[in-house]
């Protein structure tokens, strides 16, 4: 009987059932995710820029400590998605990233400000709208919003509906440089690699530098993050490997020491 159950209740059934719950789970979100005016004027700004850069290359910045170790002066000229609190190193840098992509609902919430005044398109998940809401922001500095759920684990070629944020922005950055129509995307800074552990996805305070990122201050004391949920990651970075293999296009991991095996890797100077 035990068996017979087992083979009835199959992993593409259990996973029919949790996707038809998660489903419904987000049915009250979707009418303001595809109906308020800033998730309107998002869509119409998205699909601008469908398949706007077929052919290019495009880099993803990490924020791994081992951008310390990289020498970033060779992206000037390139496009690059900066991910959460890049801009801590835009004043280093002398330049700024081409774009900004951030989806966690902590950092949002406590970089809003900063990230506001940003001269750049800005592409955020469309629950922080509400940091941005009495904020004076112009037409312009409106950020882009991105419709992302934590759950329904897929990988989005077209990024104006629903996207599986996969347990890290660099995903959603994957996802995002897909629908842009890059043909080839280096993965820098992103070391996959955490010296805080702890229960996946559990919300800490910061209580003192930053050990895993570039910067000690990028969530340092009093900073509130989530710990890294990798094995979740992981699954979306398979997600995107395949999505891009399918279509002719490449990921390419050029991050310095970085742990992720996900994605073939190169030398961070090979490109160059």
């Amino acid at each position: 009987m035990k068996q017979t159950l087992t083979s009835i209740i199959s992993s593409p059934f259990l996973q029919a059932v949790k996707n038809t719950y998660d489903a419904v789970r987000r049915l009250p979100q979707v009418p303001a995710a595809y109906l308020h005016p800033w998730r309107r004027e998002s869509i119409r700004r998205l699909a601008a820029i469908k398949d706007t850069h077929k052919g290019q290359r495009a880099f993803i910045i990490g924020n791994g400590p081992s951008l310390k170790q990289t020498d970033l002066t060779k992206l000037r000229n390139e496009f690059t998605f900066g991910l959460n609190r890049i801009y801590l190193m835009f004043p280093e840098l002398g330049f700024s990233t081409s774009c900004l992509v951030s989806i966690n609902d902590l950092v949002i919430e406590q970089c809003a400000q900063e990230m506001a005044a940003l001269d750049l398109p800005k592409f955020l998940a469309w629950r922080a709208r509400r940091h941005f809401t009495n904020l004076q922001l112009s037409t312009f500095n409106i950020p882009t919003f991105i419709y992302t759920t934590y759950t329904g684990a897929r990988f989005a070629r077209d990024v104006r509906g629903r996207v599986w944020e996969g347990a890290t922005v660099t995903n959603v950055a994957l996802q995002l440089a897909f629908h842009m129509g890059f043909q080839q995307v280096i993965l820098i800074g992103v070391d996959h690699n955490f010296a805080s552990k702890g229960d996946a996805n559990k919300t800490v305070v910061s209580e003192g530098v930053d050990p895993n990122h570039f910067s000690p201050a990028y969530f340092g004391k009093g900073f509130r993050w989530q710990l890294p949920d990798l094995d979740t990651s992981e699954i979306g970075y398979r997600f995107a490997k395949q999505a891009y293999e399918s279509a002719g296009r490449q990921v390419l991991d050029a991050t310095v020491g970085g742990k992720l095996t996900i994605f073939p890797k190169v030398d961070y100077n090979s490109p160059f």
